[in-house]
């Protein structure tokens, strides 16, 4: 999905990365250059000796959507608020990301500590009271992926880890306490595959989503498209050793024909999972959200709920919502390497959220870039039951990154583009049983008037927890919404400058891509997306109680 958002992450990265390179000696350029200045000392460093409690003894948001159904839920206990007091939220801390322009790793809650990855490649360990940093760790590339924590017996004792993913499909373990790096395991080795969706643990083991660019390059006239194809791999979460991976296009790609230059046309390719995999424990079962086909024909797994054995890999069933999306990027009339027909680029960015209905019937419901949102049931192998239309979509609309629900209702951001003044976006209640909208609350008037940023378009993820849905916007606005009737109870502008606990200096941006995050009186949220429109920022807010 939005494969877009993460292409100019990369292609900033590699601008960033080009940006330091010296000029060589004696070239005409060349100027003498002052000895460098001896590098300040770290700010804002928590007191050596501090111990992690154990995360079952304090609230906790793990890894992406909570819990293993990826509700996005928090329950009022955990949350530590009331939706009565949330409208006297203040901010209590900022930290900002060092030499970033985006700020897109959701964070994690547990053990009193906040986990959290940026573009700029690095992970924070920080306590979630003050926000000073307990340690870091630099991985091969930009982590996006939310941080999942579990027990693991590592070398027969119990460790705490944090588990996570980079942009360069590495997938790491660290000591939850220290930093120090457990395993690192290269998931995909193809050019293009990178981890963007949050691995998932269950007993013992750790399920990976692959996603790619490889559409980015696809386009190109000389570029033999395409051959990544989406895939989840099983680690075993003590060693990193791979259990299984299972591809989502079963068949390998093969090569059918050439362009009149010579260049290879490849099918068939795709299906990446951008998202994180929802696990279904009591079945054993996995279930993954897919984006679009590369080559044409679109592979029936594409644009597609997959369920696969949790033990296995073995892919159960699949539903496709959209068939023959085959979308790369920069096609054009007379690129012979590109689909005949080039689809709408309808993934799903959202990851199924597993719900139980009234009576027993079960339900995974997701919003697509379609602007639909589907009920498909798992136990009749993924069929449709409902379907609600929630905008027009689009490229930079429809539902992008995430849905959350509670008992009733899942609620669902909009990310319809619209020039300003014109209002897009909006948030929806939906209720689980029919697909019905419960209400609706368009976003509110901008009050810019143009440039980056200028959009009331919802793409980031929510979260709800009792009475409260929170949503960010790419206009920078977080804001509180009541589950009862959609009305705004709360609103606060990031988009400004901010005093940091580590001090770097930070700007709030467009949110976007990670979602608010609700633990032990504090609710957190990145600001900073610098792509699609969105205006580029650097920090992440953590909110709480006077």
């Amino acid at each position: 999905m939005t494969k877009r958002r993460c292409v100019v992450t990369s292609f900033v990265l590699l601008l960033m990365a080009g940006a330091t390179t010296a000029i060589e000696p004696g070239s005409p350029q060349a100027t003498p250059q002052p000895a460098a200045a001896a590098p300040a000392a770290p700010v804002g460093l928590c007191a050596p000796g501090s111990v992690m409690p154990d995360p079952a003894s304090l609230p906790m948001w793990n890894g992406w959507g909570n819990d293993a159904a990826n509700t996005r839920f928090q329950n009022e206990k955990a949350a530590g608020l009331t939706a009565g007091q949330v409208p006297k939220l203040t901010l209590k801390w900022a930290f900002g990301f060092a030499g970033s322009n985006s700020a897109s790793g959701q964070p994690t809650v547990a053990g009193g500590r906040v986990f959290v990855g940026n573009t700029n490649g690095m992970v924070h360990s920080l306590d979630a009271k003050t926000g000073c940093t307990h340690w870091t760790f630099k991985a091969d590339g930009g982590v996006r992926t939310s941080i999942t924590i579990a027990r693991v017996s590592v070398g027969g004792a119990p460790r705490m880890i944090a588990m996570f993913g980079d942009i360069r499909a590495n997938a790491y373990a660290v000591d939850a306490q220290t930093g120090d790096v457990l395993w690192k395991t290269k998931v995909d080795t193809h050019a293009a595959a990178r981890v963007t969706g949050a691995p998932a643990y269950a007993n013992g083991r750790l399920f990976v989503p692959v996603s790619s660019i490889e559409e980015v390059s696809g386009g190109r006239p000389n570029y033999p498209c395409c051959t990544f194809r989406g895939s989840v791999v099983a680690l075993d979460a003590a060693t990193g050793k791979q259990i299984w991976k299972s591809y989502m296009i079963p068949d390998e790609p093969k090569i059918v024909s050439k362009t009149s230059t010579g260049t290879a046309i490849w099918k068939s390719a795709g299906a990446a999972i951008w998202t994180s995999p929802t696990l279904d424990v009591a079945k054993n079962t996995i279930y993954v959200a897919t984006g679009n086909a590369y080559t044409a024909p679109a592979a029936p797994t594409s644009d597609a709920v997959v369920a696969l054995d949790m033990t296995t890999g073995a892919i159960q069933w699949s539903q496709q919502a959209t068939p023959n999306d085959a979308f790369v990027i920069g096609c054009k009339p007379g690129v012979e390497n590109c689909p005949d027909d080039v689809g709408p680029d309808y993934d799903f960015g959202n990851a199924p959220i597993l719900k139980t209905l009234p009576g027993g019937r079960r339900v995974l419901v997701l919003g697509q870039k379609s602007g639909v949102v589907y009920g498909m049931a798992p136990d009749e192998k993924g069929k449709i039951i409902w379907q609600f239309r929630a905008g027009k979509g689009g490229a930079l609309g429809g539902l992008e990154w995430g849905s959350a629900a509670d008992a009733q209702n899942m609620y669902v951001p909009l990310s319809d583009v619209l020039e300003p003044p014109a209002q897009a976006g909006g948030l929806f209640a939906i209720r689980l049983t029919n697909g019905e909208r419960v209400w609706h609350t368009p976003a509110p008037a901008l009050t810019c008037t143009g440039g980056p940023g200028c959009t009331g378009a919802q793409s980031a993820p929510v979260s709800v927890m009792p009475g409260v849905v929170f949503s960010g916007s790419i206009d920078g606005h977080f804001r509180a919404y009541s589950t009862a009737d959609g009305k705004i109870i709360w609103d606060f502008n990031t988009m400004q400058p901010f005093e940091t606990v580590n001090g770097v200096k930070a700007q709030g941006g467009s949110i976007d891509a990670a979602g608010p995050v609700i633990a032990g009186g504090l609710v957190l949220t990145n600001s900073g997306y610098g792509q699609w429109r969105g205006k580029p920022g650097n920090v992440l807010l953590a909110f709480g109680l006077p």
